[in-house]
């Protein structure tokens, strides 16, 4: 079964019926390329017509068409020829290394180069005259410069495809890129809209439904003092984060970020919310100064703990330790876990998230989750937060 041949494009067709109809009138009128050869000029219009269809098919088959245009403008050779088939094989042969495989493409240059200097070396031995080279040259002309055109035209081809698909791939990373960096931004601002607003908005809720389910006018005027105390220190945190994200917002200001000294006014605000705190704080002498990101983190996951506390814990006593070693800073809170007798507030667990996260970025551990206490009376049960934050050794070098 014969395997059908491929539809050839429109501008093959174009270039076939062109070539075709410019051949047959050079025909017409008696202009011929060549003279002395053994057919007439009738029997040129065979090597043409086969040549032209296979104008049809330099882009499909291209291989194809290059081995029967070769065999037409040998065959052209032995009539009265004509300017036309020439032409059409020079196209053939650079379509067949455009078009062709990479294979094809590197090969048929070299061969047609091999083909050219043994035409030019065989009818210089054989005319021992200088006017053979114009043969070679010929040859030449109508086989290796379509060749090392097409091979050029290739190339640049394909450098170009190259460099669009590097700029496709560096765009796409780049968007990759801008999509990391806006969700991590967005995960940072969320982390510190929660440390610095939640711990206040808690305090309200919580005070406020005791000041709704007490009829105790001392009572509800001791929670109203400190609903507007946290309402007013929340409100100067939401305006220090406007401040922050809109440089338009009137607020330029720079805040300065939290460090482990201001972990005793944080304590005492959380002492004023009702919470009975203590805090034990180790440090080594010599130890290296903390970092920065350090210390914001076990200052946010300190106060983040309190926060739960506050809507979370049975009364009792809750401790705040923090142990500074050589590489590490250990942070561990502890709030009684019994069921509270008071109101609470609602949690959505996206505390222990951030606090996660903060721990992660900083690549250090975290834990949390209900303990035995013995140390509590009866051996109840003490929800404890755990975090061990690495030090970088470097700033140990910087110290010294």
């Amino acid at each position: 079964m014969a395997l059908p041949l491929p539809r050839p494009q429109r501008v093959d067709v174009r270039i076939a019926v062109a070539s075709l109809l410019c051949g047959l009138a050079l025909w017409a009128l008696g202009l011929h390329s060549q003279a002395g050869r053994p057919l007439g000029s009738d029997w040129a219009l065979v090597p043409m017509v086969a040549l032209a269809g296979m104008e049809l098919l330099r882009s499909r088959a291209p291989q194809l068409a290059l081995a029967v245009g070769t065999l037409a403008v040998v065959a052209d050779q032995f009539t009265s020829g004509n300017l036309a088939s020439i032409l059409m094989f020079t196209d053939v042969v650079y379509a067949a290394v455009v078009y062709g495989t990479p294979a094809a493409a590197r090969r048929i240059p070299v061969t047609t180069g091999l083909v050219t200097v043994a035409v030019t070396v065989g009818f210089l031995a054989w005319f021992r005259q200088p006017e053979a080279v114009l043969i070679g040259v010929v040859t030449a002309a109508i086989s290796f410069a379509p060749a090392t055109t097409g091979a050029l035209v290739r190339n640049h081809r394909e450098a170009t495809a190259a460099a669009r698909l590097r700029a496709e791939q560096t765009a796409l990373l780049a968007e990759m890129d801008r999509v990391q960096a806006v969700t991590a931004e967005r995960a940072r601002m969320a982390r510190e809209l929660h440390d610095m607003v939640a711990n206040h908005l808690s305090a309200i809720a919580i005070h406020s439904t005791a000041a709704l389910s007490l009829d105790n006018p001392a009572t509800s005027k001791d929670a109203l003092a400190v609903i507007r105390e946290n309402s007013v220190e929340g409100l100067a945190e939401m305006r220090r984060l406007i401040g922050i994200l809109r440089d338009d917002s009137g607020d330029l200001e720079p805040a300065a970020a939290p460090t482990l000294d201001g972990l005793a006014a944080l304590l005492d605000g959380a002492r004023t919310n009702g919470l009975d705190v203590t805090l034990d704080h180790a440090r080594v002498p010599d130890g290296p100064k903390l970092p920065a990101p350090v210390e914001l983190a076990a200052y946010r996951i300190v106060q983040e703990s309190l926060t739960n506390a506050l809507k979370h814990a049975s009364p009792g006593r809750v401790t705040v330790t923090l142990a500074q070693e050589p590489r590490a800073l250990k942070v561990r809170v502890t709030s009684p876990y019994d069921d509270p007798a008071g109101p609470r507030a609602p949690g959505s667990g996206a505390g222990l998230v951030g606090m996660r996260e903060r721990t992660e970025l900083l690549g250090g551990t975290f834990g949390s989750g209900p303990e035995t206490s013995p140390e509590s009376e009866g051996g109840g049960k003490v929800w404890t937060v755990s975090v061990t934050l690495p030090v970088d050794p470097a700033d140990e070098g910087a110290k010294e």
